[in-house]
């Protein structure tokens, strides 16, 4: 048995598709109010076929914090692919991605050892690696001094996963990009494709590593079947600029017919950045809504880092698909979710 937890996010959807494929026997956590059904649609866009194995998907409910449904859902289970985690830069939300990323993988792992699970496969984040170089690698030290609220929680979970290796558990870590994929649209990096579609109007200044949901999945699926184990992996597999990826998203959207599509005309200076990040705090503080843009998210946007993937490259012999093949099958999907 095979358990997924985030199944409904970007990574986890992409996941889900590659085990149905391979008939495997698979146990899905989800959350109260999870779309399950943008899920399907999404599943059976990327193979039409697997209408019939959908069925025979297990289904538990169960959040991190909650022990006995985490006890249930990991009885009989060999492998976890732990996806699921919460993406916020609000520094309100400290509390719950210490709760969510760290507690509940401390919660997951923990069971995991006392059910007897054999493999531990864990989906973080590049935010975690290095910080003081311009090009990042997997031996690279932390630096919270150089970090946000998300990346320190999500390094913690890793710090949960290293303990579970010593005590037995065969376990490994992705560190991806900014992954691109086919939604769900309306969180995290999932947010990248419908901002040029409803004609975004301004550039980032920095650049990123970016890489498909496909890639990562596929590279996980290997990690674990290979058993390379106790290692971290960095999946980066293009680097561009923000300005290049809404570029090329414009003209994916043009190639599907779309040429009312555009790149963003303007691109924003680092010193707008630092107004804006003053300005929604101080809407926050007197709306009282989230905050959209952090001191320390705004600061990230006008870094130039690239990251080292040739540990990847090397133990699988792992080559990355193009960024423009990514970017044209992450707007096929939008297409095809946005038309009912």
């Amino acid at each position: 048995m095979i358990l997924i937890t985030g199944s409904t996010g970007i990574l986890g959807g992409h996941l889900l598709v590659y085990l149905l494929e391979k008939s495997e026997k698979l146990r899905l956590t989800y959350r109260e109010g999870s779309d399950r059904e943008s899920l399907k649609k999404r599943v059976l866009f990327e193979n039409p076929a697997l209408e019939a194995a959908w069925n025979t998907l297990e289904w538990v409910p169960a959040a991190l914090d909650d022990i006995p449904q985490l006890e249930l859902a990991l009885e009989g289970v060999e492998t976890i692919y732990h996806c699921a985690g919460l993406v916020s830069f609000d520094p309100r939300d400290r509390d719950q991605l210490l709760k969510v990323n760290w507690e509940g993988t401390q919660n997951l792992v923990n069971i995991a050892l006392a059910k007897g699970v054999q493999t531990f496969c864990y989906a973080s984040s590049v935010a975690t690696i290095g910080g003081i170089t311009e090009t990042v690698s997997e031996e690279d030290a932390w630096d919270p001094s150089r970090t946000n609220l998300y990346a320190t929680s999500k390094y913690l979970g890793e710090m949960e996963v290293w303990r579970a290796s010593q005590e037995g558990l065969n376990t490994v870590i992705v560190n991806p990009g900014v992954i691109l994929g086919t939604g769900p649209w309306n969180s995290g990096s999932g947010q990248l494709v419908p901002a040029v579609a409803n004609g975004l109007r301004y550039a980032i200044p920095g650049s990123s590593g970016f890489v498909g949901a496909w890639d990562v999945a596929r590279c996980m699926l290997r990690l674990v079947r290979e058993q390379q184990f106790g290692q971290r992996y960095i999946l980066v597999g293009n680097h561009l600029s923000y300005a290049s990826l809404f570029a090329k998203i414009a003209a994916a959207f043009q190639a599907e017919g779309m040429q009312e599509v555009r790149a963003p005309s303007k691109q924003l200076k680092s010193w707008h950045l630092e107004l804006l990040w003053r300005l929604d705090w101080l809407g926050a503080r007197i709306s009282g809504r989230k905050r959209r843009l952090s001191r320390d998210v705004a600061r990230s946007l006008t870094r130039k880092r690239e990251y080292d993937a040739s540990r990847i490259r090397e133990v699988l012999n792992f080559e990355f698909e193009p960024i423009d093949a990514v970017i044209e099958r992450s707007v096929r999907a939008y297409l095809n979710a946005s038309n009912p």
